[in-house]
């Protein structure tokens, strides 16, 4: 179990915001995905948008969010944009 700030795209602050929505480690944002880890934040943080959705599916992927093929990131946005 490694830190979450090992992961690529995540920072002090979206490990602090991660952890406050129960998730604490890199494998249970793994074992949880990037939509569901979203939307837990999208509840408690309503200012989160899309670049953090991008982020956390790079860091589940092991790459740079910009690095994310465009086929992912157009799921991703249509995901994001059925939140709203």
């Amino acid at each position: 179990m490694a830190n979450l700030t090992a992961m690529p795209n995540i920072g002090r602050e979206m490990a602090r915001k991660l952890k406050s929505v129960e998730i604490s480690s890199d494998e249970e944002l793994i074992e949880i995905g990037s939509k569901e880890a979203f939307s837990r934040l999208k509840a408690k943080y309503p200012n989160v948008c899309l670049v953090h959705l991008y982020a956390l599916e790079g860091a589940i992927q092991n790459v740079e969010f910009n690095c994310l093929s465009k086929k992912t990131k157009a799921t991703l946005k249509e995901f994001c944009d059925s939140l709203k």
